[in-house]
């Protein structure tokens, strides 16, 4: 094998981390948009959709960002997960309520 060989291994055996760390890229800026989002929706309406209340998603969320864009081993996985159940979960709730949609 010659070394122009041996490079385009090695580079392929790279894939899968340039691969993660943009993901975790792309979730940590999430969260933090997602924390700007969740300090800016109503105070009350966290009450009514029976949640945490606002300042504690505030924390989760932008913790969370801040974790995944340094890619703490493991934690940022925890911390996908908090921004994908605010982003998937959460979220999708107070615009309902905010919007008066109540319905099932």
């Amino acid at each position: 094998m010659d070394l122009d060989t041996l490079g385009l291994v090695g580079y392929i055996l790279n894939v899968p981390s340039i691969a993660r760390n943009i993901l975790f890229l792309a979730i940590g800026i999430a969260g933090i948009v997602g924390a700007f989002f969740a300090a800016m929706t109503r105070d009350d309406a966290y009450d009514a959709a029976g949640r945490q209340n606002k300042w504690a998603w505030v924390a989760i969320v932008g913790v969370s960002g801040i974790v995944c864009l340094l890619r703490f081993p493991l934690v940022a996985w925890f911390g996908a997960v908090a921004i994908g159940i605010y982003y998937f979960d959460v979220r999708p709730q107070l615009n309902n309520i905010i919007r008066g949609n109540y319905g099932w």
